[in-house]
């Protein structure tokens, strides 16, 4: 079992490990971790059970970010523990998770929609 300070390692990690490229287009967007979604971030997500959301994106993506954006609060992605956890069986799995389900919100900053996603084949 993981602990909670070695998950959010993981995603420190996870983060670190991102081509160069991609992290320095990260702009104005942080990324936390929680145990559980909670029943707004579920209505707001489509999804019913709190186990099926391993990550969310809120904030406004760079694709429709206008001359007017500024001083905002910062977007944030939230990566889920307690269902990430529930899928994985060994520390290598929690990683390679980790590393897909940041990625994915990380596309959503960028603006590339879920539809978009399937479509290249990155679920």
């Amino acid at each position: 079992m993981i602990s909670s300070d070695e998950f959010e390692r993981i995603v420190v990690e996870a983060i670190d490990a991102l081509p160069a490229d991609f992290r320095d287009k990260l702009d104005n967007v942080d990324v936390t971790v929680e145990p559980w979604p909670d029943a707004h971030t579920l209505r707001r997500a489509g999804v019913q059970r709190p186990s099926d959301l391993l990550g969310f994106y809120q904030g406004v993506p760079q694709t429709r970010r206008t001359h007017r954006y500024g001083l905002v609060l910062p977007d944030k992605i939230t990566l889920y523990r307690g269902p990430i956890m529930m899928r994985c069986r060994t520390d290598s799995d929690v990683q390679r998770m980790v590393e897909h389900v940041l990625r994915h919100e990380i596309a959503h900053h960028f603006g590339i929609d879920d539809d978009h996603l399937r479509h290249i084949g990155a679920y």
